[in-house]
């Protein structure tokens, strides 16, 4: 099944939290990513997606995710509709639980996650241009079972080795990973950690980390500097791009880069930076 959509996704893409400006959406095709994914809990219109399609011409886009507690499955199938048959086979739905402590509603969550699956499917949408943001086995063999595959947020290298052990070699494995190009490795982590600091709240990746072997003393705080180290690439260039190599080595087909940015960074710049490190 994810034969077609890895060659839909590419083996590099850029994650950007909320929607990015066009002309970063451009740029980003034009440096060779395969897919820009929207983060942030796009809304399940999907119109931010039609309107980047709208602007590009062979990009993919990909949602990282659609929080099944904010948007109705039967909408999204149908939005899902529009933007195929306005732009056939350049858009991945990605769908989530997101997180207990931002919802209220948040309750049985792999149940209410797979009944919305159940109607995403059967409205029409083809399960090989579905993923699931999952973490945990249950989550990750629910997304090798029932869709593409798997987007997994905030992850180390070493969890992506674990959770091609679970989907099996068949379903597509899109971890996201967050970088910084700064050669300084204190200005970097510095920053990386500003970027961790609200997610390692967050019940679902605590519990996710301390399954790989992170204790409470590197969770806190912002972070140990060998956690941040490990959820963040930084360096040089070429230095993050073997890090994204690394995942692709570890069983992962498509690593989406996450960009977190000194104040006054040229985004277009770095990231021309890294696709040229990345296509060398």
């Amino acid at each position: 099944m994810a034969a077609d959509v890895r060659d839909r996704v590419g083996r590099f893409g850029v994650w950007h939290r909320g929607t990015p400006p066009v002309e970063l959406a451009q740029a980003l095709e034009r440096l060779g990513f395969g897919t820009l994914w929207l983060g942030g809990s796009p809304a399940g219109d999907l119109r931010a997606v039609q309107e980047l399609l709208d602007a590009t011409t062979t990009l993919t886009l990909a949602t990282g995710i659609v929080n099944i507690w904010t948007a109705d499955p039967g909408d999204v199938a149908r939005s899902f509709g529009r933007v195929e048959a306005a732009h056939p086979g350049r858009f991945v739905l990605g769908v989530g639980v997101g997180h207990p402590e931002a919802t209220q509603e948040y309750r049985s969550p792999f149940e209410s996650l797979s009944a919305f699956v159940d109607t995403l499917l059967g409205d029409g949408v083809p399960a090989d241009r579905l993923v699931l943001a999952a973490l945990g086995p249950r989550v990750l063999r629910l997304a090798a079972e029932r869709t593409a595959g798997a987007h997994p947020y905030l992850v180390p290298v070493e969890h992506t080795r674990k959770a091609r052990g679970v989907l099996g070699r068949a379903a597509l494995l899109a971890p996201e990973q967050k970088v910084v190009l700064d050669p300084d490795a204190g200005r970097a982590r510095a920053l990386g950690r500003q970027a961790l600091g609200h997610y390692l709240e967050l019940a679902n990746y605590r519990n996710n980390l301390t399954r790989l072997g992170w204790t409470d003393a590197d969770l806190d705080d912002g972070g140990s500097d060998a956690l941040v180290d490990a959820l963040v690439a930084h360096g040089s260039a070429d230095q993050v791009a073997a890090r994204l190599r690394a995942h692709l080595d570890a069983g992962a087909d498509h690593v989406a880069a996450h960009l977190v940015v000194h104040e006054g960074e040229d985004r277009i710049e770095t990231f021309t930076d890294l696709a040229r490190a990345l296509h060398q």
